[in-house]
Parts: C-alpha cells; structure tokens; sequence
C-alpha cells in the first residue's frame, strides 16, 4: 500500500492529488492534438476532461496491485497545472510497476517531467518496495524517450508495429530500471521535501 504524505516537493515541483479545481488546466493539455498523438485517446471535449478527472482525483493512494496513483504536477513559481505523472503497481508477486507523464507542451523542454517522474520512481522503489519499474511509449515519441533516459533508465525493448493504435501499426518501446540500479544512481535517498 501506497499512500503519500502530500503534498510532495521537488526543487521547481508541487506533486499533489488532482481537485476540481484542476479542470481548466487538464482540458488545456488533453485538448491538444500534440499531446494525444502518441497516446491511445484522441484529443479530448471538456466533458472528457472532466469524466477523466474526476478518475484522476480518486488516484491519490495505491491498495492494491492494478491500482494507479496519479499526480498533478504544478510549477509553483506560477500555481500553473504543467500536467501529470503516475505510478501503476502491476504485480505483487514480482515487485513490479510502470511510471508515466503527460505534459502540456507549454511546459516542455525545461526538465519538469524529469524532476517530476524521478518522484514517482522513488515512490515506486522506496514507497512500494519495487523490484522492476518500466516506461513505456509509443517509438515516435524521442521526446519521453529522452525523459526515461535522462531518469537513467535502460531501453530494453523495441516492438515493432506490435500495436494498432488510431487505425495505424505503431512500434512500442520499452524502458526499465532495477532497484539496485535506483540505489545506485540516488543513493536511495528521499530527494524531495515532502
């Protein structure tokens, strides 16, 4: 079980549990082409926005396997929502779990979902007691590529054309880190101030 003292804070970096105040700034990213042209949904109504949050906002603890806990990423400097990351535990019995984030593009480039995704490794391997943590994304997408590596993951993985996304074949690629190599590269340390 996995339930985080909120908020959490890293040096630029509030992660906290989704609220209703959050809609207007979660439309602004969902809506986008860009921001879903990687990810299994199209760009989304503010209905959907609003179904998805109201998802989101019951994602702030992890119970049990299959759960997802999910975190609104807001730059303090400004109070602005930049976007979002989660933590997935996919199995008790092997100890693993799969992080990811969503950015509005907005935001991108400055090293926000590097700081904010290094958040939710360190609660998957400190929090959960995790063996095995992956990423994984579409083969198109260099950007989170860029993000997964900079975190210190390895790719372990090149799918080709193993899914059918949005009516074309698209290649997945995997990344992954073991515990020991989290221990290694951050000392097992609790880096935020939270």
């Amino acid at each position: 079980m996995l339930r985080p003292a909120y908020p959490i804070e890293t040096e630029r970096l509030t992660l906290r549990p989704f609220s209703a105040d959050d809609l207007e700034g979660l439309y602004a990213y969902q809506s986008l082409p860009e921001v879903a042209r990687f990810l299994y949904w199209e760009p989304r109504t503010l209905e959907e926005s609003r179904t998805f949050l109201r998802q989101k906002m019951m994602a702030s603890t992890i119970e049990k396997e299959g759960d997802w806990l999910v975190l609104a990423v807001v730059w303090r400097q400004t109070g602005d929502l930049m976007g979002e990351v989660n933590l997935q535990w996919r199995s008790r019995e092997h100890r693993q779990g799969e992080i990811g984030y969503i950015f509005n593009p907005a935001f991108h480039g400055k090293g926000f979902a590097t700081e904010a995704a290094e958040v939710v490794l360190r609660l998957g391997f400190e929090g959960l007691d995790l063996h095995r943590v992956v990423g994984r994304l579409d083969g198109r997408n260099t950007a989170s590529a860029r993000v997964l590596e900079r975190l210190g993951m390895r790719r372990e993985a090149h799918l080709r054309q193993n899914e059918m996304v949005k009516g074309e074949w698209t290649d997945e690629v995997i990344y992954a880190m073991l515990r020991h190599e989290w221990e290694e590269r951050f000392g097992g340390a609790d880096r935020s101030r939270g």
